[in-house]
């Protein structure tokens, strides 16, 4: 059991997850208190000793169905963590279809967990093709296989209308009650579709052995996710994990502040109050220091893939912008334009963001990312305000089409602002290839920075202050 929760708690560590050594003793201290035979009380006290945040408990499930799957062991019973046959009868797998068909039905009308497992079971059997020696993989295609042979909605939409039509009782439902028999509907199919995904897992992990597919089927926290790469359900995930990252920036920020308000030793005044105290320096005494929030300015590329990028870096500049003597946000393509007023006043960010495609002008020629003609614009424009408190955070890969550099007008910047700073949602191996002219604008920054994920993102935004 030990072993089984070491490899456990090693794999969080490996996908990402913070797991300290007291959680860990923790975890294997509460486990002593729960039946281990009760899955749900099992998963459950995990989760409460090793999860700290909501946005990491996807990953915590998808390793602990693997390392804790059903049927297999993992150190809990004979098999193991490395594999091995699963126990159980798999008599019935060669079910005929209508005989599946009306399980299928009487799990659904019925809601028993104990059916739906079984359905899921013997579909997997039927439907998912699993094979021996097959090419290492995340199920994710036998998982559509078997409920496209199913076809849930089909049978959801048939059993809807058979209970709401009439049906076997003859009842006319409410409009809400015919709303709470569709969800109810809806949340068996859920649960059968969850049965069916750990049923392949099972049989996953019961050939290939837990390591391998663990290894397989990590998934990156939301931290992690690469915002130019990030699917629609990893951008809306990455949108719920913001406004707790912009909290927590804001209380570092602040603290950091704070702690940096002593200004250096008063040798005198330390003197002079020690008379009180008989000569002796008990309280020293220190210069007020001069702390000055810096301003800063955004200009950001929203063309493309960089889009969803720029998106979220001012989301969570803004987010912070407390933390700041002024934001100012620029956003370009080939021209460029000032959106701070989308921002003003702003309850939801998002909706500031989403505005900025459909009012901010940001094409002056033929709406292809040109880094030279939206730098060189940006300084005729605004460089006049660009002062010695002024921080510029350039967003942007530095893709630029082939387009002339034009590096000049960054340098112009670079002379009268406090610091430049270029922030690159691309691999740094990537830069200085193909189009990308990031070779010849790093000489005018202070810094250049890889930011291709929230993590990096937020690692940044803490040197701001």
């Amino acid at each position: 059991m030990l072993a089984a929760l070491a490899g456990f708690v090693d794999e969080l560590r490996a996908v990402g997850m913070p797991v300290s050594l007291g959680e860990h003793l923790d975890a294997a201290e509460a486990l002593t208190v729960v039946p281990l035979d009760d899955r749900l009380a099992f998963k459950a006290t995990l989760a409460a000793t090793l999860v700290k945040q909501a946005g990491h408990r996807p990953a915590f499930d998808t390793v602990f169905d693997v390392w804790f799957s059903p049927g297999l062991a993992a150190g809990l019973g004979d098999a193991g963590p490395d594999g091995g046959k699963v126990g159980g009868s798999d008599a019935g797998e060669g079910a005929d279809e209508d005989d599946l068909a009306r399980r299928l039905d009487a799990a659904l009308r019925s809601g028993d967990p104990a059916a739906l497992a079984e359905v899921a079971r013997r579909a997997v059997a039927r439907h998912a093709e699993l094979r021996a020696g097959r090419r290492l993989g995340t199920g994710s295609y036998e998982l559509y296989q078997t409920l496209r042979q199913l076809d849930l909605d089909g049978v959801l939409a048939r059993l809807a209308g058979a209970s709401l039509g009439g049906g076997d009782d003859h009842e006319d439902l409410d409009p809400l009650a015919t709303r709470l028999r569709r969800e109810e509907l809806a949340g068996r199919a859920a649960r059968l579709r969850g049965e069916v995904e750990s049923e392949i897992r099972r049989r996953l992990v019961a050939e290939q052995g837990v390591p391998s597919l663990a290894r397989v089927l990590r998934r990156p926290l939301p931290a992690d996710v690469e915002l130019m790469h990030a699917s629609r359900d990893e951008l809306a995930e990455l949108r719920r994990c913001l406004a707790p990252l912009a909290r927590a920036l804001a209380a570092r920020l602040a603290r950091r502040r704070r702690h940096h308000r002593r200004g250096r030793l008063d040798v005198r005044a330390t003197v002079r109050h020690s008379l009180s105290s008989g000569g002796v320096p008990v309280e020293p005494r220190f210069r007020r220091a001069q702390v000055a929030k810096p301003e800063i300015w955004v200009v950001a590329d929203v063309s493309g893939s960089v889009a969803a990028f720029a998106r979220f870096t001012l989301a969570l500049v803004h987010a912070i912008s407390g933390q700041f003597s002024a934001v100012r946000s620029f956003v370009f393509v080939d021209g460029v334009d000032e959106v701070s007023r989308l921002f003003e006043g702003a309850d939801d960010l998002d909706t500031a963001v989403r505005r900025i495609n459909r009012e901010a002008q940001v094409v002056a020629g033929e709406g292809h990312s040109d880094y030279g003609a939206a730098l060189a614009a940006f300084w005729v424009r605004y460089g006049a305000d660009v002062g010695p408190r002024t921080t510029v955070l350039v967003l942007g890969d530095a893709r630029s089409n082939y387009h002339p550099a034009q590096p000049w007008a960054l340098g112009e910047v670079a002379g009268v602002a406090r610091h430049v700073y270029w922030l690159n949602p691309e691999p740094r191996a990537y830069w200085d290839s193909g189009d990308s002219v990031m070779g010849e604008y790093a000489p005018h920054c202070d810094g250049v920075f890889e930011c291709r994920n929230l993590r990096q993102l937020g690692s940044f935004v803490e040197r701001l202050s």
